[in-house]
Formats: C-alpha cells, structure tokens, sequence
C-alpha cells in the first residue's frame, strides 16, 4: 500500500529543520528549531515543552524603541534598528515580519486613498488606518467577474491611487491580443496624463523593490540571530475582499439583499485569486503559515447578536468560501492561521469543520471554556490577552489573564500565546509581563 504523505507534517518539519538559514553561531541553530518545534507542537495539537509566545506587535516596535510610527514607515535603517531591538530583548517564539515598515514612499508615490498614514491625515506617532469606500458600483460585478485584472488596472486603481486616475481610459489589455490590434489601441499610455501616471507608477515600483529588498534582509538577519518569522503568506476571507475593498460595508450590505446571487459568485472568484496570492508567497519564504485576518463574519456578543451579519448569513455568504481559501492552503501542506476579530462564540460550532491540527484561530472575543471544549482537539487556539489591558492595565492583571488563558485553553497543549488585537498603545511593561509569565507558567510538566 502507497503511504499516504501528510503535506502539512512534511512542510512543518522542513520549517523546522531550518533549510538555507546561516546562522550566528550554533546557539542561534538550537534556538531557532527549539522555537519553531515548539510552535509546530502547538499547531499539531500535541504538548510543547512550554506555550509558545507568537505576538502581533505591528507598530509596537516603534512604541518599545521610542521612535514614532512615521520614522519607521520613511526610514528603514530606523525599522530595521527599532524592530531588532524589541525582538532581541523581549526574545518571542516567533516574531510578526514589519511588513508595515518602509511602505511611505510607495504610499506617497501612488496617492493612496485607502489610508490614512502618520504625517498624512494622522498624527506622527499614530500607526496606519484602513478608509473604506465604495471603490465597485453595485452594477459593476460583471466587469470583475469578466476580468479581474482589467477591472483592478482600469476601475480599481484609478480609484484608490489619486496619481493613477489616467489609467481609467486606457483600452482593456485583452484587447490587444494580436499585433493588428496594437496600432491603435496603446494610444491611450501617450497622453501627458498617462505618462505622468506610468511615471508614478515607476517611483512606487522602485520604492517597492526598496521594502522587498529592506524585508528580505530583515528576515536573513533574525532568522540568522535565531527567531523565525511568525508567517509566510497573507490572505484574507473572500467576502471581506468584496466587502473591505471594492464594495464597502453599506454597499455589500444592500447586495447580500438585492442580488445574493453575484456576491456568492465574486467571493468564489476572490477564493482562487486569494489562494493564488497566498500559497506561492508562504512556500517561498519556507514559513509554511498563512495569516489570514477575518473582519465582517463577526458577531458582538456571547450569544450572537449584533455585528455585521447573522449566523444564518455567516453560513451563506462568509464560512462556504473562507473555508476553500483555508482548504486551498491546508492542501497546499500550509497552516491558515485565522485572526478572528470580534466575537465568535456563537460560530464555533460551525468553523469546527476543519482537519485536526491544521489551523490555528487567534481569537479576539471568545467564552473560553466553550473555545475549548468544542475546538480544543481539532484547532490550535492562539490568544487573547485583552489588548485593552495591555494598553491600561497593571502588570499583575495582565499575569492574571496570561494564568487564566493557559489554565484553559493551554490544557494538554494546542495553545500559543498572544495579545486579543494588535496595538502600537501597549505599555511596555505589560508586555514584558505577559512575556515573562507565559515563559515561567506555561511549562508542561
């Protein structure tokens, strides 16, 4: 009989074996495969030597070093110094990649309309905030569904980057699928407005080439000292894609009512071009997780009430195509690890549905004895110190919630430590006591 290979086992193990990584010293070897075994523990759902500690910590590198959110979004010497430092001096399992670091000048270049950003709508010390707007019109889902590439170049875009509105009268590049149909149909890239725009276009490519390189070496430099990289790929749920990006929370609202039918279809569609993103990003990093943040399949409560959709809805237009991007990267021998943003206490039931230690889910609001019971042997469950106690409580309460999380959810293994939500306002302290604690308590005997 032909033996059955499980992919995620044989991609967790090649994480763990630290393939092409060159190291300080052999010190920095044991420790990055002692960090990594004891992650890939916890995902298998088997008992570590101790609970993982895996933060999200975002721009709270820049809070710990004491340098604002700006410096590290403009000048990535400053990045790359202040995120070394956190992570070298508060030593965690794994450490969150700064993706959100030296991305100003790409910002700039393009106008982005999606964000407000430290010294561009935000004070200089504020990290980054997502805009939403109707960026699709209702009537216009045909035209991504028919060609998503053309609607991102000639809709989208145009939309969001201020400095790319010309490329709204280009001629759709499918037309020119011979060369009879190049002769008029590039006319368009000639204009003043056009030129200035593919000229913009050519700074942020620069720009982005600048941050690829920034990251790549980044991560050659931490991997070396021994910390791995907390992920390998980023995805998201396809209703959030349609929802977040293109059709906003009011618009989608109203489509879910008017024609349920074609959000079914984008969200389908949005679930291979998801995937396509995700799966070739984390097996070239070798960091075999794909972190995958969920905003409006939430409820707001214990018992389901409010938040953006009901549970009827969840089981209609959010779980059936969040769960083939999560079954896409499981197959794929990578973890989806779900950052779940609200309350999800009435969904457990439902997201249960997956294959035994393949995923993690990093919970912003749950009841954690019912997280347990009905997960606690099919999911690896990552959090949830409140993030509010971070920013406003004492260290000893913070201790308190670290015991509380491991005594519950820690129970027999299948459990990794974090704050609820990511957040630049955490009080170094409380930070370092939530550390500390898990590294001391969080021992299995």
């Amino acid at each position: 009989m032909e033996k059955v290979i499980d992919k995620t086992q044989e991609q967790l193990e090649s994480w763990c074996s630290a393939p092409g990584i060159e190291f300080v010293s052999k010190e920095a070897e044991e420790a990055y495969k002692k960090r990594t075994r004891r992650i890939a523990n916890a995902i298998q759902l088997k008992k570590p030597d101790r609970v993982p500690f895996v933060p999200m910590w975002e721009y709270f590198y820049a809070r710990y070093s004491n340098v604002s959110c700006y410096d590290v979004l403009y000048n990535t010497e400053i990045a790359r110094w202040a995120t070394r430092k956190t992570i070298t001096e508060l030593a965690p399992d794994a450490y969150q990649a700064p993706i959100f670091y030296g991305v100003g000048p790409i910002l700039d270049a393009l106008d982005v309309k999606e964000l407000r950003w430290p010294g561009h709508g935000l004070a200089f010390d504020t990290g980054h905030q997502f805009v939403e707007g109707e960026r699709m019109k209702a009537d216009e889902y045909d035209a991504l569904l028919n060609d998503p590439s053309d609607f991102m170049l000639r809709k989208y875009l145009p939309r969001v980057c201020g400095n790319l509105k010309a490329f709204e009268t280009l001629s759709p590049f499918h037309r020119l699928f011979a060369y009879w149909n190049f002769y008029a149909n590039l006319a368009a890239l000639a204009t003043p407005e056009a030129m200035e725009a593919i000229h913009k276009l050519l700074e942020a490519a620069q720009a982005s080439l600048n941050y690829v390189a920034f990251l790549a070496s980044f991560d050659k430099e931490m991997n070396g000292l021994g910390f791995p990289t907390s992920f390998g790929g980023l995805a998201g749920a396809p209703f959030d894609g349609i929802s977040d990006t293109l059709r906003g929370t009011r618009g989608t609202v109203l489509d879910m009512y008017r024609q349920p039918e074609v959000v079914k279809e984008a969200c389908e569609k949005f679930a291979r071009i998801l995937l396509d993103i995700a799966v070739p990003a984390a097996k070239t990093s070798g960091v075999p997780i794909v972190f995958i943040p969920l905003h409006k399949g939430t409820a707001a409560s214990h018992d389901g009430t409010g938040g953006l959709m009901s549970l009827e809805q969840f089981e209609e237009f959010y779980w059936p195509t969040l769960k083939k991007v999560m079954s896409g990267v499981i197959d794929n021998g990578l973890v989806p690890n779900l950052l779940i943003e609200g309350d999800y206490t009435s969904r457990l039931e439902i997201i249960k549905d997956v294959p035994k230690g393949k995923c993690i889910y990093h919970f912003e609001r749950v009841d954690l004895h019912k997280a347990k019971k009905i997960l606690g042997d099919r999911v690896c469950i990552r959090g949830s110190v409140p993030a509010q106690l971070l920013c406003t409580g004492t260290p000893q309460e913070v201790r308190d919630s670290c015991k509380q999380l491991i005594d519950v959810l820690g129970e027999g293994g299948g459990f990794i430590m974090d704050a609820s939500i990511v957040s630049e306002d955490m009080k170094p302290e409380n930070v370092r006591a939530m550390i500390e604690f898990t590294k001391e308590y969080g021992v299995y005997r």
